[in-house]
């Protein structure tokens, strides 16, 4: 066997026990200039994301530094940086807003939001519910994304334009918006859009500088010196130094009642957007990452900042990838890019008092419009109308009824999808392929040879109770149409199965019966055949009938060609 060192050991049971005791310091460089480079980001991104969470800025910088950190000792990305995104804050503020509208007490709520979130997560990645992931249909996500997108940039043309865009849906607050174009400020419109065409000029031509702290540097430098509040342009203020502090977010119980459908929300699409940035730089680098185990470090980021006065955190794209260009490639990444944002939250707060407000619009803006993923849209309605129509329907969700219930939705879809998908396996009708030992589905393979009078017959899935019956109708109907006198269910595909599917499989062996045909088993797996094997229905086949291979099945056939089973 072979040994097993301590630093794994404690991996297993500690991520940071696996990675830090082992780490290179040579690596600590390349590290800290990622750190670096996702600090430039965060720390815009931070502030804009606060308000759209409907926190003051300060929380920000109290939940950024604590998230890192959190996510450096439970995760297993070596590249994911973890922090406020887009569709956390989104979310959070959705959930918050239906409570309360008060800043003071929204922050409160948000914390105990995350922290809600948070448990939820950590319970189910302890649980081992990680395969969750698996069940989230990727077009019902990419049209809740998109819709979410579309609903962020309306609520941003407060920002961009200087009016407030009302209450209701996307609809409504783009008709309320558009309605009183005459009374927008011209120079918040202006600032906006020069901010705007500045982030996608720098994006476009020098990638590698971060061009979100680049314009949020140059509006502060500008609003300064040109004096743009006395222009008409909304200002950040004042934002309290933040040095982040434990807290338990204190409100009636009823009100943590109220939020708790919310918090699955979050804590659903906080583990969905993570994992998903994390599996991508797994694949690109050859690494592993566990989704019970990032379901369980997300959760921690989250209670985390709960308890530190922040707001839902996830996994992000931008962030991550910029650190890894430029050159991070460990967790350490995040530790030191937690403390240069402690360092900015304790001393430089005062620099982002003359930010104009429709600078952090911009960046918003520019920042979710990866998501209005148009051709992954048109891809689908071009190669699949079954999964355009799924996005369409959770992005028209979103802008109808909002997010969480689009969200909903989504999840809706995703699991009548798979409904849908698993109680319709085909059922396969095999054939030998000539020069082998190899039986394959005879409408694939125009040279398989079947044998007259013997049906095999393979359902292409597992049973399950929502498709046995459909199973045992197919397979009737083949039968008949083939004029079998020995039908042999092959069950590779199932590994395991319930009483319902074992008492349908019974239900097929009397229905064939009923046409003179007799019912043999062919490759059951382990369990299978010994479930069956002590039931009623195994004691009615007898040993006779249940067979190792389908090849052993045909050859009992052709030895006792009326039908009769082999003794």
């Amino acid at each position: 066997m072979a040994e097993t060192i301590p630093g794994q050991r404690a991996g297993r049971r500690w991520p940071v026990g696996g990675w830090l005791p082992r780490y290179r310091w040579k690596r600590f460089g390349p590290d800290s200039l990622g750190a670096a480079t996702a600090w430039a980001l965060i720390v815009p991104e931070c502030v804009a994301y606060a308000q759209i969470a409907g926190v003051p800025p300060q929380n920000a910088f109290y939940a950024a530094p604590i998230a890192l950190l959190a996510y450096a000792l439970f995760g297993s990305s070596r590249f994911l940086i973890v922090g406020a995104t887009s569709a956390a804050s989104v979310l959070s503020g959705a959930t918050v807003s239906g409570l309360t509208t008060d800043p003071n007490k929204a922050a409160v709520f948000s914390a105990a939001l995350a922290l809600m979130a948070g448990a939820a997560l950590i319970v189910a990645g302890l649980c081992r519910l990680g395969f969750i992931a698996d069940f989230l249909a990727e077009p019902a996500l990419v049209g809740f994304l998109f819709g979410m997108a579309l609903t962020m940039i309306v609520r941003q043309m407060s920002k961009l334009t200087g009016q407030s865009t009302g209450d209701g849906n996307f609809f409504q607050r783009l008709w309320h918006v558009l309605s009183e174009i005459g009374a927008w400020s011209g120079a918040t419109v202006l600032v906006g859009a020069l901010a705007i065409v500045a982030l996608l000029v720098l994006e476009r031509f020098l990638p590698r500088l971060p061009a979100a702290l680049i314009v949020l540097v140059a509006g502060i430098v500008l609003s300064a010196a040109l004096d743009l509040k006395d222009h008409g342009v909304d200002v950040v203020g004042r934002i309290p130094r933040a040095v982040p502090t434990p807290a338990w977010p204190s409100m009636p119980l009823h009100d943590w009642v109220s939020m708790s459908g919310g918090a699955m929300g979050v804590a659903l699409i906080c583990f969905a957007e993570g994992f998903s940035i994390a599996g991508s730089f797994a694949r690109k680098h050859g690494d592993q990452v566990d989704a019970s185990r990032e379901m369980t470090a997300m959760g921690a980021a989250n209670a985390a900042v709960g308890l530190f006065k922040g707001f839902a955190v996830s996994g992000s794209a931008s962030r991550s990838a910029a650190a890894e260009s430029a050159g991070g490639s460990s967790p350490m990444v995040s530790v030191v890019a937690a403390v240069l944002v402690l360092i900015t939250g304790a001393f430089l707060t005062p620099l982002f008092t003359d930010l104009p407000e429709p600078v952090l619009g911009a960046i918003v803006v520019v920042a979710v419009r990866g998501f209005l993923n148009v051709k992954e849209m048109r891809r689908y309605w071009e190669r699949d109308r079954p999964s355009f129509a799924v996005a369409a329907t959770a992005l028209m969700g979103v802008l109808v009824f909002d997010l969480l219930p689009g969200l909903l939705l989504a999840v809706l879809l995703s699991l009548l999808l798979f409904i849908a998908a698993a109680s319709r396996p085909k059922v396969s009708v095999l054939g030998h392929l000539p020069g082998t030992t190899v039986y394959a589905d005879a409408d694939e393979h125009d040279e398989a040879v079947t044998t007259p009078g013997l049906l095999v017959a393979r359902p292409d899935g597992t049973l399950f109770f929502g498709n046995a019956s459909r199973v045992k109708n197919a397979v009737v109907d083949l039968a008949v149409q083939a004029g079998a006198r020995v039908v042999v269910l092959d069950l590779t595909a199932s590994y395991r199965f319930g009483v319902e599917v074992l008492d349908t499989i019974g239900e097929l062996r009397e229905e064939l019966a009923h046409h003179d045909a007799d019912l043999w088993i062919g490759r059951p797996r382990v369990w299978t055949r010994e479930f069956i094997g002590t039931s009623r229905l195994g004691r009615q086949l007898g040993p006779g009938r249940i067979f190792d291979t389908v090849g052993d099945a045909v050859d009992a056939f052709s030895h006792a060609p009326l039908g009769a089973p082999s003794k």
